[in-house]
């Protein structure tokens, strides 16, 4: 199968969960409104009121993560620097050579968004990220580390992101069908599968922290967006 066809069966994975969601009855308030997180380890308390992310949400965050500034950015950096370093080889030091590690970085991630956003929509895990805006420094770290791997659940409790887990390690083996044979391997796939999970870590702390720096950067902070 090509890639393209994976991204398409992909894009249905996500689609027939998350139009499921959205036809389900929907609350008066505003129901997917992201909120502080009271605690990465009880439901939220009354005042933080959690509602569950709407399916309509849930394929903005897919579009958001997969093609909006901050990835198309992260894409083009990574792009140059493989094309650098003329890895893989196979592509070669020159602007085809980045337009090729470019597209593959792009496939990669919307795979593995399409499949955290479509196999969460089944169990009810919530994708985005919460930040605990107001809590010590030292708990805001903590906050951002444990929601790499943990995620919240339909009533608002924490749970490990079973999604995020098969979507970073699934879509990393699937790509190895259209990769460069120099990166199509076991040992390959695993490096990507743990750098996946390094990259959530980076995007969590740049959505905890960045409202922050963006009030003291003037106009330049207030034109870089933020995901869900």
């Amino acid at each position: 199968m090509t890639k393209h066809g994976v991204l398409f069966l992909l894009m249905l994975m996500i689609s027939v969960p998350a139009i499921a969601q959205t036809a389900a009855p929907a609350s008066t308030d505003k129901p997917d409104a992201p909120v502080p997180a009271d605690s990465i380890t009880k439901s939220p308390s009354e005042k933080q009121q959690y509602e569950p992310i709407s399916g309509t949400r849930r394929i903005e965050w897919f579009f958001v993560r997969s093609v909006g500034p901050e990835s198309l950015i992260a894409g083009a950096f990574t792009a140059g620097i493989g094309t650098a370093r003329d890895k893989p080889e196979e592509y070669g030091p020159h602007w085809y050579g980045f337009g090729q590690r470019y597209g593959m970085r792009f496939t990669g991630v919307a795979t593995s968004n399409a499949m955290e956003a479509g196999l969460g929509a089944i169990w009810g895990e919530d994708p985005r990220y919460f930040r605990a805006n107001g809590k010590p420094f030292l708990e805001r770290v903590k906050n951002v580390v444990v929601l790499t791997v943990v995620a919240r659940r339909r009533d608002g409790r924490y749970s490990p992101a079973y999604a995020r887990y098969m979507a970073i390690t699934g879509s990393n083996f699937l790509s190895n069908t259209w990769r460069a044979n120099s990166e199509a391997d076991t040992s390959s796939a695993l490096t990507r599968t743990a750098l996946g999970f390094v990259g959530h870590l980076v995007d969590n702390t740049f959505q905890e922290f960045w409202p922050e720096v963006k009030k003291h950067t003037g106009p330049i902070g207030k034109n870089v967006p933020i995901g869900d």
